[in-house]
């Protein structure tokens, strides 16, 4: 009988979450052909490919799509058998608060995995935009706190990395005399973005869908309705986006803080921040 490579399913799944080869690698400590020999003798093992070019990605193909879910589910139980024996013994309740985007981009790859590791620890997640989560009246409703952060020198809010800015949807809508935006509502910091990069540009546009919500957003890209501005990480793998176009000015870059404010509960609090940390490299 053959044995599955762990190692071969968790880079695969890696891989999957975080977008691409090379990145995953970062996280892993692997080369990007360390990786791709990985994703191969998997692939050599189970007879089938797993990805195809779509542009100038990889993506998931009707295998890979057949193998992901068992694969995550392989590696939650192989978590699950080494928190048994050997994790530290956390509990307490952690209040998360966080952009929609990235808890759409990296909370399901989280919780599984955390939970897994330490099943006394309770989550409370909630999503705002930045501009609330960094507000001073709201700094007690969180124990961490992912937020964006146009600062990048703030002492109060350390930049932990940064991200470019990027326009996402149908971007041949930018050829039209009027470029049509859908943005989360007033305050979002993609959004003034926008405006401010089409408005120096010299650049007509019109907002024609809010939604503080990302899976909202989503959904009005793909009718087609308009183009929306998102952080590199956080755009979902099934829709196109760039830096800039012939038609559309480059956005620049945005930080990134993870901000602790302790509790009762610090140690799990520490734990996640590090989980997030690792997710977004």
């Amino acid at each position: 009988m053959k044995n599955i490579s762990t190692d071969g399913l968790r880079t695969f799944v890696m891989v999957v979450e975080v977008g691409g080869f090379a990145k995953a690698g970062d996280l892993l400590g692997l080369s990007q052909p360390a990786v791709s020999l990985q994703i191969k003798r998997l692939e050599d093992m189970i007879g089938y490919k797993l990805f195809k070019k779509q542009g100038q990605r990889q993506v998931l193909n009707q295998y890979g799509e057949l193998l992901l879910p068992m694969a995550k589910q392989m590696m939650q139980h192989n978590d699950a058998i080494l928190q048994q024996f050997t994790s530290e013994n956390i509990a307490g309740k952690v209040r998360l608060g966080i952009p929609s985007e990235f808890a759409a981009r990296i909370l399901p790859s989280i919780i599984g995995d955390f939970v897994a590791f330490y099943p006394e620890v309770s989550l409370e997640v909630k999503s705002r935009l930045s501009k609330h989560l960094l507000s001073a009246s709201r700094q007690d409703q969180f124990d961490l706190v992912l937020a964006l952060n146009e600062r990048l020198n703030s002492d109060k809010f350390p930049i932990f990395m940064q991200d470019e800015l990027v326009w996402v949807g149908d971007l041949s809508l930018a050829k039209n005399a009027v470029v049509t935006l859908v943005t989360a509502p007033e305050g979002c910091i993609y959004r003034r973005r926008a405006i401010d990069a089409l408005k120096n540009a010299g650049i007509k546009y019109r907002i024609v869908y809010s939604n503080a919500d990302l899976t909202g957003l989503i959904a009005a890209l793909k009718e087609g309705l308009g183009i929306t501005v998102l952080a590199k990480s956080t755009v979902p793998s099934d829709l196109n986006f760039q830096i800039q176009t012939k038609h559309l000015p480059s956005l620049g870059s945005i930080g990134i803080s993870l901000i602790k404010s302790g509790g009762e509960s610090e140690h799990a609090v520490d734990k996640l921040a590090e989980f997030i940390a690792l997710r977004l490299g």
